[in-house]
């Protein structure tokens, strides 16, 4: 899928050795649900260094170079790469900053992935390195505030084939923006970090805007189909070395990190996808896996209300599910195994999640 998945393979099986995690930076990240969401918000609240709107020109300068694609320097612009061959135009750093436009590969800008519209323009989001990447302002005005989403009827396309246009994902019709494959699970991880980062913020924005998917909560934010979509682009396209070089920069830049990027699997610990089933996520507790470590190919589970659960599924840590199992319950508390090879899994139930160790 991605033209670096070597390096890729590489990183997952050294369990992301090379990314810059502090020493126990992730410590009180204990929890599971919602909680766990809280836990983070707390650890990427602590530290986050407001550096201000315009510091974020320079910092695209260190952290934001093409060293991954034609490995040239310019600036890596997630709305003009073309991955697979020559981009039709690049930046130079420091160069060509918008400015007006009337048109691609004139400038290049700041583009908020949540739209700083939203939150009206205040601080310290509106300066949030993890969630602002630099792109062409003509695209980014394109974007404008729309959600990301999957295009069924397209109204235009840029020169990488980033479209926008009325959406086909299920749970929503509007004007989305759908950006190239390569960037999609880049895309979910910062709104997924941004929700975290802010979710003691969240009900003040402008969360009954017609283009805004938040869910108006502190918890989920956002509204079910845009929590299915960014699964789905999570999944699809794992962490990047990009990513953690990048993540590693916020950390000097600002103080702080998008967990996300350091641990996958923290999103499918968080967040339930209802696009299998349709179901309205079940509220479950005290979840275990036993026994643990598994040796025999068959897993028992014990947790609240499993009963109401429609489907179970298992995830590796980058985040792929690797199994789901429909009406798991409705006659046994046991779960068979699909060949699963020896590691650590995620099993998800309702809003409940465990680890599991299969030897």
């Amino acid at each position: 899928m991605k033209k670096l998945l070597y390096f890729q393979i590489a990183l997952f099986i050294a369990g992301f050795a090379t990314a810059q995690i502090p020493n126990g930076y992730y410590n009180t990240a204990t929890g599971t649900g919602y909680a766990l969401k809280t836990q983070l918000h707390q650890i990427v609240k602590n530290g986050h260094r407001d550096n201000g709107y315009n510091a974020l020109l320079d910092a695209y300068k260190v952290g934001d170079l093409d060293k991954y694609y034609e490995n040239d320097n310019t600036i890596l612009d997630i709305y003009s790469e073309k991955p697979n061959g020559p981009d039709a135009y690049n930046w130079i750093p420091g160069q060509k900053e918008c400015g007006n436009y009337n048109g691609e590969g004139v400038c290049y800008n700041r583009e908020h992935v949540f739209p700083q519209g939203f939150f009206n323009e205040n601080a310290p989001m509106k300066s949030d390195y993890l969630h602002i990447f630099p792109t062409d302002g003509y695209v980014n005005g394109k974007r404008s505030n729309y959600p990301f989403g999957t295009v069924g009827n397209v109204s235009w396309t840029s020169t990488n084939g980033s479209k926008l246009g009325t959406s086909n994902f299920p749970g929503y019709n509007g004007t989305v923006f759908e950006p190239i494959n390569e960037f999609k699970g880049d895309i979910a991880r910062s709104l997924l970090y941004f929700i975290t980062r802010y979710q003691d913020r969240l009900a003040s924005f402008k969360h009954t805007d017609a283009n805004n998917p938040q869910d108006g909560s502190s918890d989920r934010g956002f509204d079910q189909w845009y929590i299915n979509l960014l699964l789905q682009w999570h999944q699809n396209d794992p962490v990047s070395p990009k990513e953690i070089d990048r993540n590693n920069y916020a950390y000097t830049y600002q103080g702080n990190r998008n967990p996300y990027i350091d641990h996958p699997e923290y999103v499918t610990m968080i967040w339930t996808s209802t696009l299998a089933t349709g179901e309205t996520e079940v509220k479950t507790g005290g979840l275990q896996v036993f026994p643990n470590p598994v040796k025999n190919g068959e897993i028992s589970v014990k947790g609240e209300n499993l009963n109401e659960v429609a489907q179970v599924q298992i995830f590796d840590l980058t985040g792929k599910l690797v199994q789901s199992v429909s009406q798991p319950f409705k006659n046994t508390s046991k779960i068979s195994l699909q060949n699963l090879p020896k590691g650590v899994y995620i099993l998800k139930a309702g809003s409940s999640s465990t680890k599991f160790i299969v030897q």
